[in-house]
């Protein structure tokens, strides 16, 4: 048990140590859940091919996880935490914008993995029939709550062993459950499923975007700056992109596979994620599937609790980064007990306010990954923490390009998770409507996506050249 004393100060050329390749693991154990199974139902949801929806899948990870790479450079250039080096880009008062957007994303989503967990252990056990239904959520509740809080308070060190060991007992036991259903998959049935349109096919891959890789941009430096600067740059992308993609992409296209090839389960799929996919087991294995949808999912819940702890000290609390983890360790406990134990019908709507946050970050993912690519040096090291220095306090050119973005983007999404969020969408219009075929093609994450990009590209050039000039 290695604390790690570090907080979102940049680490000492001493402990900068290891390779690029250490970074496979974080990023598969953070990525190898279950859920991306289902992802498969949901991307044939769009009305596409097996094909198509095989294509959506591996361009819209792997895209997605280029640009959690790109930020990963950012870690290794200059050794300090995402949501600090994102001072360059905002000015040291106005990342507090995309600081406080990030931090209630890590405390949500994590939320939401261990409620899933939690909830998969309770699904799970009522077919083995041997568990009381609450008492088995109980005991998926402290095995997902005590793994996150373990590695996200006791930090880096004790996260990449913790996550190695996570992938490979995840990973063993999902090709065991692949082989335990292969005989399900019905080819005939599969490819017979009709091509859809170019909208079906771009919404999915936005899907895949979004919901695979994006939400993990503001996070890619805490897991590289660690490393020496020496490490190569196409190492460091590599490596992120590899471990982060491979494990969610085979499961996808497999998912796709045994949707495809039973209608009622890509319905089943939709009601209950996880839950469904135990029809097809074995009881048996049964025990064995609730662990590794517990483990796939703490993976990930494990990389938020930690990152939004280093991102609450770098908005301005003034506490060591233990403190702060073990905070929203305690916030992440309480939500969870709400949605699986209180709430009646919160889950749903949460998720969809997480994604409506999700617009105004796709935005700031841009605007900091071109500031990264822009930049030929490293960020300096004094002056990402002093309010008088090269950065300014406040970039407004960042700002509004963030908020054009989000007002943007949010006009061509839809979200469906609640009433209250129909607001969104508003220029539909435009292009057929809210009900027409580009409705669900969610392109509003795209355009966010190029404003950041084009915006910061062509506003901030000059005045990196001239900070970089100092």
């Amino acid at each position: 048990m290695n604390l790690e004393l570090n907080g979102t100060n940049v680490i000492s050329e001493s402990e900068r140590s290891g390779k690029a390749s250490s970074l496979f693991w974080p990023w598969c154990g953070a990525n190898v859940s279950l859920l991306a199974l289902s992802y498969g139902s949901f991307f044939l949801g769009f009305g596409i091919s097996f094909w198509q929806a095989t294509f959506a899948a591996i361009i819209g990870t792997v895209l997605s996880f280029l640009l959690v790479g790109f930020s990963s450079l950012a870690g290794k250039r200059s050794n300090a935490p995402t949501m600090v080096l994102s001072r360059a880009a905002f000015g040291i008062k106005g990342n507090l914008v995309p600081g406080l957007l990030s931090y209630l994303i890590f405390v949500g989503w994590e939320t939401v993995l261990v409620s899933l967990a939690t909830l998969a252990t309770g699904t799970i056990f009522v077919r083995l029939g041997h568990i009381n239904h609450d008492l088995a959520m109980v005991i998926g509740f402290l095995i997902a709550v005590c793994l996150t809080i373990y590695g996200g308070v006791l930090g880096h060190s004790v996260i990449m062993r913790v996550q190695k060991y996570l992938t490979i007992i995840t990973v063993v036991a999902t090709v065991l459950y692949i082989a335990l259903t292969l005989g399900k998959i019905d080819w005939q049935a599969v490819s017979k499923i009709p091509a859809g349109n170019a909208q079906g096919f771009i919404g999915a891959l936005i899907f895949g975007v979004t919901g695979i890789g994006l939400g993990w941009v503001n996070s890619a430096a805490d897991y590289s700056r660690y490393l020496p600067r020496k490490t190569s740059s196409g190492a460091v992308v590599g490596w992120t992109v590899f471990g982060a993609s491979i494990v969610p992409i085979a499961l996808v296209i497999y998912g796709a596979l045994l949707a495809g090839s039973d209608s009622k389960l890509g319905q089943a799929i939709a009601m209950d994620p996880i839950g469904a996919l135990t029809t097809l087991l074995p009881t048996w294995y049964l025990g064995i599937f609730a662990l590794i949808a517990i483990l796939g999912l703490v993976g990930g819940a494990i990389l938020d609790l930690y990152s939004s702890g280093l991102t609450l000290i770098a908005i301005g609390l003034p506490i060591k980064r233990h403190i702060a983890a073990s905070i929203d360790g305690l916030i992440m406990l309480a939500g969870t007990i709400y949605i699986v134990w209180f709430a009646e019908n919160f889950f749903y709507p949460f998720q969809g306010f997480l994604i409506t946050l999700g617009v105004p970050i796709a935005t700031w993912s841009a605007i900091f990954v071109t500031d990264v690519l822009l930049r030929k040096r490293a960020y300096d090291e004094i002056d990402l923490y002093s309010l008088t220095g090269r950065y300014g306090l406040w970039n407004f050119k960042s700002l509004t390009l963030m908020a054009i973005g989000s007002i943007i983007g949010w006009g061509f999404v839809t979200n469906t998770f609640a009433s209250w969020l129909s607001w969104q969408g508003y220029f539909l219009w435009i292009i057929g409507g809210k009900d027409g075929g580009w409705a669900f093609a969610n392109i509003g994450v795209l355009l966010a996506l190029a404003v950041g990009a084009i915006g910061h590209f062509l506003f901030a050039k000059r005045s990196i050249a001239r900070q970089e000039s100092f």
